[in-house]
């Protein structure tokens, strides 16, 4: 049954804070006395009828005809609403509160659940609602406007078992439903929760799955557990145990790894204040004292709030980005003015000092964690300290789903596109880093319908899609700032890797049993080698190739030249970071190459960093965190150096490394691709050069120099140049070696 009606206002202002709406009683007659009806929408209104209503109009209030978008006069049409079996009884329904009349001059009223609860039941019950739908309530006064954020209740089981939970969009509020109050986001009210139900932290519209962070689920429920778990439960339950909440944590990691993302999020999905950001140089003022004010200034509110009303406070949230830069160790600063001493003084007596708060939450992020001030990190304080390192692959893929979500839900994005690829691809990449890679992509597939000579020329949009070869081109662009350094392995690898017999496959196969066991093996997370032999016998070569065949996603190479200029600790940080940087990765290979040149030793004195000698020690024989794995490679021309300074108890077994023998000279001359005018001047040049004591890269020079000693700088044609003369070679052994 249905009726057209017009729009018209209450008969009277208590009318309208029934939440009914109202027709003429013989309009309702012809509704059959329906008891709730929809108008023009799903959601289901109450009905009553009242003789002041004019015929042929419908009575709403100015809630309900702001939310239905009507006008006084509007047609409307009005159809009656029938229950079914199928209607849901709601078993809870969350309310998000907020007042009607919105002055911000006027001071927040305190709203108590059990009145609250109380009033909801006499006014709404029994009510038909729908999520998203307004409601009024008379508080004592105060009007409140109460939205259904959420319904929750059970679904009969179609084979008759055990029901199961369900959050419907519309429901029947009943005698056993439970009623649960938040405050909508930047409502002007307080909400007084009971001292033994439970607290409404989070905002009832809070989803995880939406909020835009991948790969940080064990993370996030590390949070949950030991930041937020006590939060939940009634303060009654926690004044029993006898225990405190957390009032902070910090969040530590590699740059790009989603730290503020997360304390960004935190506190999108709490129902309390608004959080304040704080970026530590900020709070940093040239005027004596100003520093400390500011800190001082960020716990007012806080301050004010739990005198007023105690453990019903709300949970004040201070976020501090790049904390290290206010909170560095006391003592450190050698600027006489002591100005970051007591900024950590003032912070650590505002966090737990004799009137701490317990409505408080602090939320500090840093790359370096190793600067803050210990006395900070204590419980108490900054108790909860989580590590936001680099995803793994399952992360990864989360993350480029969330950054390709657009792209696929506009049919941007190609079939051919795999993200599982893509996600085995990225090893070592942080969150920011695939973002950049995504990114790239992109700009690869809107640069295909850029016409650079007519650059201002229309592009049709619907052309634009990304592919997955999009996606190849931009993982050569984007590198990982914890991946493989490929150039400097390359340097060490520049003529070549030639297999001149026997003797270097035994040395491979030795190196890559070493690498296989950190990969394979439970009990070796970390396998040390050291690679030995005369200056230029191939022993970085041999590194190089070791680390390069590995696919391990973190290697790095140490070599001497990387630090000229570097003072000792200069080059002991550097060092130690590479270390660190190391172990944020499963995986990972360290090549020391000519390690006796990095403590720069010299024979006369004879001297030495003992610095970087004792350095070394430490960190070479330093086992790796737990689920992290270590294969360190080093290289020396001088192993009587290494014996004196105990550098070799470092290292669990060695390598030897020697000149090359005739037949692998020989291997060497036929496989280096050059070219003789004879089979028999190749064997007399195989002759000469066996006599010498040479290694790979030394025989390739003078191979290289014969055969540039026959260029004349005129063109006598390709084959000519590429000749090596066998007098020439000869000549320049007598000159060079």
């Amino acid at each position: 049954m249905a009726l057209t009606l017009r729009v018209a206002a209450c008969p009277g202002q208590e009318q309208a804070k029934t939440n009914r709406v109202f027709l003429h009683p013989q309009d309702l007659a012809q509704l059959r006395q329906a008891t709730f009806v929809t108008l023009g929408t799903e959601w289901a209104y109450p009905t009553a009828a009242d003789a002041a209503v004019e015929r042929g109009t419908v009575g709403l209030n100015a809630v309900q005809r702001r939310e239905l978008q009507l006008a006084l006069g509007d047609a409307v049409p009005v159809r009656t609403y029938t229950l079914t079996k199928d209607t849901h009884h709601a078993v809870s329904a969350t309310f998000e509160i907020d007042t009607v009349v919105k002055r911000r001059s006027l001071a927040a009223p305190e709203l108590s659940t059990d009145e609250l609860e109380a009033l909801a039941r006499k006014r709404l019950v029994p009510f038909v609602i729908s999520v998203g739908q307004s409601v009024v309530l008379d508080y004592y006064g105060t009007l409140l406007l109460l939205v259904a954020a959420r319904l929750d209740g059970m679904a009969a089981a179609p084979d008759g078992g055990r029901p199961t939970p369900v959050s419907p969009l519309l429901a029947m509020l009943g005698a056993e439903t439970s009623f649960l109050f938040v405050r909508a986001r930047d409502a002007n009210v307080r909400i007084r929760g009971s001292e033994n139900r439970p607290r409404e932290l989070f905002r009832a519209d809070f989803n995880f799955e939406r909020m835009g962070i991948g790969g940080l689920d064990k993370e996030f429920s590390d949070i949950f557990r030991r930041a937020f778990a006590s939060r939940v439960f009634p303060p009654a339950v926690i004044q029993k145990l006898g225990i405190g909440h957390v009032r902070g944590m910090l969040l530590h990691g590699p740059p790009g790894t989603g730290k503020t993302l997360i304390a960004r999020q935190i506190g999108k999905m709490l129902n309390g204040k608004e959080p304040k950001v704080v970026n530590g140089p900020e709070i940093l003022n040239k005027y004596v004292g100003q520093s400390e004010e500011n800190i001082r200034n960020l716990f007012k509110e806080a301050e004010a709030d739990y005198l007023a009303h105690g453990d019903q406070s709300e949970l004040h949230i201070l976020i501090f980005d790049e904390i290290d830069a206010i909170c560095k160790q006391r003592g450190s600063q050698r600027d006489g003015t002591g100005v970051h001493d007591t900024v950590v003084n003032q912070l650590l007596s505002k966090i737990d000092g004799v009137n701490a708060l317990n409505n408080i939450l602090i939320i500090g992020m840093t790359n370096r964690k190793d600067l803050i001030d210990e006395a900070l990190l204590r419980p108490g304080r900054l108790e909860v300290h989580i590590e936001i390192g680099l995803p793994d692959e399952q992360g990864r893929l989360q993350i480029l789903q969330i950054h390709t979500a657009k792209m696929r839900a506009n049919k941007m994005l190609l079939d051919d596109v795999s993200l599982e690829e893509l996600a085995a691809k990225t090893r070592n990449y942080s969150g920011a880093e695939l973002e950049g890679l995504c990114r790239s992509a992109a700009a690869y597939a809107l640069y295909r319908h850029i016409d650079l000579n007519q650059i201002t020329k229309p592009v049709d949009p619907d052309a634009v899609y990304v592919g997955m070869d999009d996606f190849r081109r931009a993982l050569e662009e984007v590198r990982p700032a914890f991946g493989v350094s490929m150039d400097e392995l390359q340097r060490c690898l520049v003529g070549g890797f030639i297999d001149y017999g026997a003797r270097l496959e035994r040395l491979l196969q030795s190196g890559r049993l070493f690498r296989d066991q950190v990969r394979q093996a439970e009990r070796s997370p970390l396998m040390t080698l050291l690679i030995e032999g005369a200056p230029g016998t191939g022993k970085t070569a041999l590194a190089a190739k070791l680390a390069i065949e590995s696919d391990f996603p973190f290697i790095r190479l140490i070599a001497p030249e990387q630090f000229v200029g570097f003072s000792e600790p200069a080059k002991v940080a550097a060092i130690a970071r590479t270390f660190e940087d190391a172990y944020r990765s499963s995986l990972s290979i360290i090549v020391l190459d000519n390690i006796e040149r990095l403590v720069e030793y010299a024979p006369i004195g004879p001297r030495f960093s003992n610095l970087v000698v004792q350095s070394l020690l430490v960190l070479v024989k330093r086992v790796p965190p737990a689920n992290r794995r270590l294969f360190v490679v080093a290289t020396t021309s001088n192993s009587e150096v290494l014996d004196v300074l105990e550098l070799r108890s470092a290292f669990q077994a060695s390598l030897q490394t020697s000149w090359l023998l005739p037949e692998e000279v020989a291997s060497v001359v036929r496989g280096s691709g050059f070219a003789f005018a004879s089979e028999k001047e190749r064997n007399k040049a195989i002759e000469a050069l066996s006599g010498k004591r040479l290694g790979v890269k030394k025989t390739l020079m003078l191979l290289e120099m014969a055969r540039e000693t026959t260029l004349t700088g005129k063109d006598t044609g390709e084959s000519e140049e590429n000749l090596v003369r066998l007098d020439r070679l000869l000549q320049v052994l007598a000159d060079v070696t």
